[in-house]
Formats: structure tokens, sequence, C-alpha cells
């Protein structure tokens, strides 16, 4: 792609970097076929193509972009699946966070737009206001659906009940059963801690059950994903700069083998440290974190699992989060996985397509996610499953909202399979009938 920068321009580093991303695209158009938004509504503006001339022309232009260029760009799911897709190895992933960067520091939103993403920056990353959030959107909840817009579908989303803070989100150390082999931190996450402790809680099982000391530091909550993917750099920088100084408190402490991630959205951010952190006085500590990281399923892939101690054989469909296997190219770690614990694991129709969740999409783009979540829920229910399993929150609450069928985390189903309690969203299913519910499980503990 021909690009036209002045030299002034080109003295910038987000642009030099723009420049060098938009010069691999050869415009074969092999991207469309896989992009979601462009699938749905087949405009070429809501193609990766399409953005990718609407950024180059930004950044060519300089100043402010037009409303309408920063609809298709808001548009975008950051799924990825065009780079799986793309033959000149363009770094879209790159191009657009540049993009939203400099949509949120030239362009001045409508005031409900400005307001509203402001608010989810500030709520979402923070698990104490989260809740509290949470609390009224459980009062307001059974007016959900005389609330239309952004408002309604944040209602829909919003759970039937919040649980209660778990003690192993607190910073403190969680030994390993028998002969420790291992030593790792853990991410809790910001709103994983909120709306499902229980995926932190099975994890730290599962990995102590395996000879894994799991270390909750302190200050290593928020990897500041969801604020990046909003282009609020300033905010997500911080984020990321103080859960990295944690963990390096860590490493150069009593040392670490690897960083775990539960969320694959989460996964992907944190691998990317050395890139967000480059020419940045941290960029040697984003690095070390950087190499550290693995998504729990890849950690568990290398230490090897241990065999069911009770039997399996639920059907179980995966779904492959766009994190997980267009992000961070983790495709047969979780499918392995899951079969080696005695699952039969179905593979969902047209898995490379995105939910619809990303991050807040499904907030801040209602009708575009809620018809990539039905399409999604189709396909998953064409394997008729016992259970859906999935590495990401974002994407098990999305799917959720949709179907009966019941979804949990990976970890949750090979901690059960390998003597953790049953997942609560599986207490009602017959497949999995028989087993004491986790509830119980955790009072008697």
């Amino acid at each position: 792609m021909q690009t036209n920068f002045t030299l002034a321009q080109l003295a910038k580093p987000e642009v030099q970097e723009a420049e060098r991303i938009l010069r691999k695209c050869v415009h074969c158009g092999f991207c469309t076929a896989t992009c979601p938004t462009y699938i749905t509504l087949g405009d070429e503006l809501d193609s990766p193509r399409g953005r990718i001339y609407q950024i180059k022309d930004m950044f060519e232009k300089g100043g402010p972009p037009s409303p309408k260029v920063v609809k298709h760009i808001d548009r975008c799911l950051s799924c990825l699946s065009c780079m799986t897709t793309c033959p000149s190895g363009v770094d879209y992933m790159h191009l657009v966070d540049r993009g939203r960067e400099h949509i949120e520091k030239t362009y001045t939103r409508p005031p409900v737009d400005r307001h509203l993403r402001n608010l989810l920056a500030k709520v979402l990353p923070n698990p104490r206001l989260f809740r509290l959030a949470l609390l009224g959107a459980w009062v307001a909840r059974p007016f959900r659906n005389l609330i239309p817009g952004r408002v309604g579908a944040m209602l829909h989303l919003a759970p039937k009940s919040v649980p209660g803070p778990s003690a192993v989100d607190r910073p403190g150390v969680h030994p390993a059963e028998g002969v420790r082999t291992k030593r790792v931190a853990l991410l809790i996450g910001c709103a994983q801690q909120v709306l499902a402790p229980q995926i932190n809680e099975a994890t730290i099982r599962l990995l102590n059950r395996h000879g894994v000391e799991v270390v909750v530091a302190k200050g290593a909550d928020c990897c500041g994903a969801l604020t990046h993917h909003m282009g609020k750099t300033d905010l997500s920088h911080g984020s990321a700069a103080k859960t990295i100084a944690a963990w390096v408190k860590e490493i150069d402490g009593n040392g670490l083998d690897a960083i775990i991630i539960n969320a694959s959205g989460c996964g992907t951010t944190v691998k990317d440290y050395g890139h967000m952190f480059a020419g940045h006085a941290l960029e040697a500590d984003a690095r070390r974190v950087a190499a550290l990281a693995r998504d729990v399923t890849e950690f568990l892939a290398e230490i090897g699992l241990t065999g069911p101690t009770r039997p399996t054989g639920q059907v179980v469909a995966y779904h492959s989060a766009c994190s997980m296997q267009h992000g961070q190219r983790i495709k047969d770690p979780p499918r392995a996985l899951l079969r080696t614990a005695g699952f039969e694991v179905r593979e969902v129709p047209e898995g490379h397509i995105c939910c619809g969740s990303a991050g807040t999409y499904n907030m801040l783009q209602p009708e575009l996610s809620e018809a990539l979540r039905d399409r999604k829920v189709r396909n998953i229910e064409s394997t008729e499953p016992d259970a859906v399993a999935a590495g990401n929150l974002g994407c098990i609450t999305q799917i959720a909202t949709g179907t009966g069928i019941p979804i949990v985390h990976t970890v949750e189903l090979l901690d059960w399979a390998t003597g953790g309690p049953l997942p609560g969203a599986l207490e009602e299913s017959e497949a999995f009938a028989g087993w004491p519910p986790a509830a119980h499980t955790r009072a008697a503990e």
C-alpha cells in the first residue's frame, strides 16, 4: 500500500509504526471473508481492508477524523480473525490500536457517547466500583426490556445475582499440594473477580493439585486491556505499569516460573507488554513479564494434566475465544486437556467468527453484538452439547445470555474432573448429576 506521509509526520513514532504496517497490505481482500462485521453488514468500510484505508487517510490528513470514520473504526471488534487469514502478515492489531488512540486524542465524541465510555473506563477496571454498579443494575434489571439502546444492553448482561468477594483474590500465597514443582503468579483480573470468582478458585485448586505454588501479588489485578482497546492509552498504561511492578517484585524475590492468565483477552494484552512499552523506561521489565505470560491451558499442557478421578465422558462444545485462537494463536491445548480429562469435545461450526463480546463492545455496539451472539449460539446448539467450555469471561457472559446450555470456564471442568467441586452452572445439568453442588463443597472446605 502506498502512503503519503510528510517528514514531519514520520518523525512521530506512532506514524512510523502505522506506515510499516500499512505498506504490508496488498489489498487482496482475504480478510473480508473472516471479518464478523463485514459478514454481518456487507459494507467494505466495515472490513479490515476498508478500515486500513480509513486509518491511513486519518493519519495522512492529521487532526480529528470525521464521524463516519469513527463509526466504522468503533465497529471493529479487534477479534483479529483478519490477522489469522492475512497472507501478507499485516499487523492489524497494532494499527487499529493506533487508530483508536488517535481518535481518543483528537476527536470530540457526542456527550452521551463520551460520558458512557468514560464511565465504563472508570468502573469496569475497579472491582469496588464495578460491584456497586452491578448492585444498581440488579435493581433496574426487571425493567431491562423497557429500556432501549446501550443501557438496556448493559442490563441484559448484568447477572441475576452478584457473588461475594473470594478469599483467593486477596494477595497471598497458595501452597502446592505435595512436592512443589513450579511457582507462578496469577492475574486475578478486575471484572472477573467480581463476576466469576469461581474461575480463580478453580484455577488455584487445579494448579495446587498439580504441585504448583500460586502467588497473588499485591497490585497485580488489572492488565489494562479494557481501556487499551478504547484508545485510552494513559489509563491502560497506568494499570499495566502497576501490574508489571508487582510481578517484577515477585520475579526478583522468590522467582516465578510463569505468570498465569485465565482470561484470554487479558493474556493477549500481557503478552504484548513489550510492544506497548517500547521506548519506555519500563520496557525491559515489560518484556520480562511478557516472556513469562502463559494462558492457564498453555501452562497445563506444558506440565501435563493428571487423569480424571471421576467418570466423565460428557459432550463439551469448546468455544475458542478470538483472543485465544487469533490473538495468542493457542488452539490445541484446551481441546487436548479436555479430552485428557475424559470429555468428548465437539467443534463449533464457524468457530473462527467472534461471539460479539470483545471487551466493552457488547455494551457499546449492542445491535451488532447481539447478531453475532445469536449466530454463535445457533452454531453451538447445533453440536448438541451437555455444556460449553471457554477460556474467556467475556465470551462466557455473552454466550450465556443467548442459550440455556450451561457454559463454564475450561479450568472449571478440568478442576471438577480431577477432584474439584462441580461448577455452579452445572448443578442442574442431568449430564453432570450425582455430584455435590459447588456451594456445598466450598462450605464444607
